[in-house]
């Protein structure tokens, strides 16, 4: 199945929110992936608890990519 939707970012909760939400600031929208949420919500456990995945409209993946590279992580 192809997707419009490509990756940009994978990380731990607090970063991930982070970069959402940096996302949502610059007029894109993210969707977020959480596999701990999706295996919770499903009655299972995750070998990763944690771990978020932010994916972008392809058309919007260099600006967010561009925007992702600036963050300045010691803040």
């Amino acid at each position: 199945m192809k997707s419009d939707y490509i990756k940009v970012f994978g990380g731990n909760v607090t970063e991930s929110d982070r970069v959402e939400q940096l996302l949502k600031d610059n007029d894109i929208s993210p969707i977020v992936k959480s596999e701990s949420e999706s295996a919770r919500l499903a009655g299972f456990g995750t070998p990763l608890p944690h771990i978020s995945e932010i994916y972008v409209h392809k058309d919007e993946e260099a600006q967010a990519l561009r925007i992702i590279s600036q963050l300045d992580w010691d803040e």
